[in-house]
């Protein structure tokens, strides 16, 4: 397998040095070249051709949104990771860049961190993403070959009852993939809807906001003890997990810090996993484009319910890790490109749809 060609484009001449050590340590990394400005990136694009950019998000000059307007004019499917860091302003720049066709971010690590820390999370964190988007590594679902997606409905297993609920899981491309999504929600959309995003903490927050202006329902931040009524929509706060409880009749979120699940927190196992133990097989669980595996129990939890698991395709996920292993574990009741999933979630929450009827009858 060739290398994986990455060119480092950061304005502080540490940032270059700790990030080319650590991706050179890896086998399968190659530092293809480092520039301190957007500038000379732009100018060694065509020279290194590399098959990733880590690109700084706030530098002087030409910044990173800057930058990464001129990439994506040059090549619309160079995968790029923004380094952002961990502030209100670097948030919403990294929000920004998503939406402009970033691939992926990863925050900087704060000052105060150990070297020996700042080498372990980059290694958790920014190896894994550079493999998973490059062409040249893609990310292995499981030992069997990836499933390739079918023509919409030769996949789908019709439901057997509505839906009470949808649980929505995420990660990589997940902020575009939500926005896209969210806009078709009608504004009388008759169940709660709860999501995780892989996203930490203060990123949730002004995701929920940017959300919310392209949404005709309010999207919030999930708050303890809030409950779910229909037409709520809640997003996990980054570095909390989100669960629902039922409790006298009512159903209400859960926020809490107890220990990561695969690597993540929130996790998208632990809200799914939650929703099928309240819904049983009134849950409607969604899974979207994303690295790992995370939402893999807990499908497998709302599937042995008897409730409902719907998975975007391949085609249409920047990742298809997250529903890749679902649809192998022939979890997915339905496997659907992103701009068909809301009609087909629709149908499946609809009571007064004449297939649930006849289901249902």
């Amino acid at each position: 397998m060739q290398k994986i060609r990455v060119l480092i484009v950061d304005d502080a001449v540490m940032v270059r040095s700790r990030l080319s050590k650590i991706l050179a340590a890896d086998p399968q990394i190659e530092v293809a070249g480092v520039a301190s400005t957007g500038q000379i990136a732009l100018a060694k694009l065509s020279q290194l051709h590399p098959d990733v950019v880590i690109l700084d998000v706030e530098m002087p000059g030409l910044d990173g949104l800057q930058t990464l307007s001129h990439i994506r004019q040059l090549d619309g499917h160079l995968p790029v990771i923004m380094f952002s860091s961990m502030t209100t302003t670097g948030a919403t720049a990294t929000l920004d860049a998503l939406t402009l066709g970033a691939s992926d971010y990863v925050p900087k690590p704060s000052h105060s961190s150990h070297g020996d820390d700042v080498t372990q999370y980059l290694q958790d964190t920014l190896i894994p993403k550079i493999k998973a988007l490059s062409t040249k590594k893609p990310e292995k679902l499981s030992a069997q070959s990836p499933v390739s997606s079918s023509p919409v409905g030769s996949q789908i297993r019709l439901p057997r009852s509505t839906a009470e609920i949808v649980a929505i899981g995420v990660s990589t491309g997940g902020p575009n993939a939500l926005a896209t999504l969210l806009a078709e929600l009608p504004s009388n959309f008759p169940v709660p809807m709860v999501i995780v995003q892989h996203m930490p903490p203060m990123f949730t927050k002004l995701l929920a906001e940017r959300l919310t202006t392209k949404c005709s329902l309010p999207i919030r931040e999930a708050i303890k003890g809030a409950t779910l009524d229909p037409g709520t929509i809640w997003i996990a706060p980054g570095d909390y997990h989100l669960s629902v409880k039922k409790s006298q009749g009512i159903v209400q979120l859960v926020i809490e810090q107890t220990p990561h699940q695969n690597s993540c927190r929130p996790s998208v196992d632990v809200l799914f996993e939650s929703v099928a133990k309240v819904y049983d097989h009134r849950a409607l669980g969604v899974i979207l484009t994303g690295m790992g595996q995370d939402g893999l129990r807990g499908c497998q939890q709302i599937h042995e319910r008897n409730g409902q698991v719907l998975a975007q395709d391949q085609a249409s996920s920047v990742v298809w890790g997250m529903p890749g292993f679902v649809v192998n574990a022939g979890l997915a009741d339905a496997i659907l490109p992103l701009d068909q999933m809301m009609s087909e979630i629709l149908r499946r929450v609809n009571r007064t749809s004449p297939l649930v009827r006849q289901l249902d009858g």
